[in-house]
């Protein structure tokens, strides 16, 4: 069938990417599903930095890829092999599908499924294939998903259904932000009540962390990042503080808890600094794959302190995805705050600038039924 798309032509292209549109819109000829596949129309899809580490190079992929892993749609058709979904459900997009029988898939979301990483590097479905061509040749898929697209096919084991009260949007930030965030929260912080929990860094996954936070009972929860207007709707949305890094280390503020979803070295290390003693650091954000940090193991052993790594939330979405509806649900976990603006798929390199200059939190591309 043809679709519409957004493509990634080269990586590391010059900024601003309005101007130098490393991404074209393209029509594409997409299989129908395979065996334990589904096809899925779109309905939306959000930008997250993962997309963009694509887009300037931070995270190698083979191009041409259609690119993004955030988002949700209504499953037209399924394989023959597939039992468990049916046509008109809602589905949430995960970037990482797990296998369900290697080692990574057995620790219960502390490790990252091997087979699907491998198949993620290799801009593959699960079973190894690509579904997507243009003019004759193929093209890659991204995360195993490329929700950037009218329609697409993927794996049974990338989705997992919601109920039909989940409105588009708020399904699709669900997958991952959410996913990432909020089960670093939950999953790997494990924050009790009369605790403390920071988060450093405060984009659409930072922001997804804090409201998480939010919906723990008897938790105070602090924001940190450089920018004002961040700040500002972390504390509209509940924290009781929030600091620039340099004004948090000055006040000599410290947590239980620190999550940090920055992606870069000063975030971790500043995250790090302002855990207190017998504390946890979660890690989230990645930053290049040549980074490298300096902090003190005295510290750590001294204090107490212990540094946890946490991908895709240490999270398995079957089970943790449900979990954050239900919080949603009960008007526990304001997802529709993290929606910055809602933009069309032409917008699409204008949208990767305003990730870069840190300007948004969650864009969301809305997909018309047509």
């Amino acid at each position: 069938m043809k679709i519409t798309g957004a493509v990634l032509e080269t990586i590391g292209a010059a900024s601003p990417y309005a101007d130098s549109r490393p991404i074209t819109v393209s029509e594409l000829d997409l299989d129908g599903p395979g065996p334990r596949e589904l096809l899925v129309r779109m309905e939306a899809a959000g930008l997250c930095h993962s997309d963009l580490s694509v887009v300037d190079g931070n995270r190698v992929r083979p191009v041409p890829m259609l690119l993004g892993h955030e988002a949700a749609g209504i499953v037209e058709e399924v394989g023959g092999d597939v039992h468990a979904i049916s046509p008109g459900q809602r589905v949430v997009m995960t970037f990482l599908p797990r296998c369900g029988r290697c080692v990574g898939c057995l620790t219960g979301g502390v490790r990252p499924c091997l087979e699907g990483s491998a198949t993620n590097e290799r801009g593959t479905l699960l079973d190894g294939g690509v579904r997507l061509r243009r003019d004759g040749r193929l093209v890659n898929h991204h995360l195993g998903v490329s929700g950037f697209a009218t329609y697409a096919v993927v794996d049974e084991r990338s989705v997992v259904p919601v109920d039909d009260d989940v409105p588009p949007a708020v399904a699709s930030v669900l997958g991952c932000a959410v996913l990432t965030g909020g089960g670093a929260v939950l999953n790997a912080g494990r924050p009790v009540a009369g605790q403390k929990v920071m988060v450093v860094g405060l984009g659409g996954v930072g922001m997804a962390a804090l409201i998480t936070a939010l919906a723990v009972d008897g938790v105070e929860v602090i924001g940190v990042d450089g920018v004002a207007d961040k700040l500002r709707r972390a504390e509209a949305l509940g924290a009781t503080a929030a600091y620039t890094p340099a004004d948090a280390i000055d006040a000599g503020v410290s947590a239980d808890v620190v999550i940090e979803a920055a992606g870069n070295v000063r975030a971790f290390e500043t995250a790090v600094q302002l855990t207190g003693p017998g504390g946890t650091t979660v890690t989230v954000g990645l930053p290049p794959p040549d980074a490298r940090s300096s902090i003190s193991p005295l510290a750590l052993v001294a204090g107490g302190r212990s540094i946890v790594g946490s991908y895709l939330g240490s999270a398995v979405p079957s089970r943790d995805i449900p979990i954050f509806a239900d919080l949603w649900r009960r008007g526990r976990l304001p997802v529709e705050e993290l929606v910055s603006s809602t933009i069309s798929l032409d917008d699409i390199n204008v949208g990767m600038d305003q990730l870069a200059d840190g300007s948004a939190l969650r864009q969301i591309i809305k997909f018309d039924k047509d």
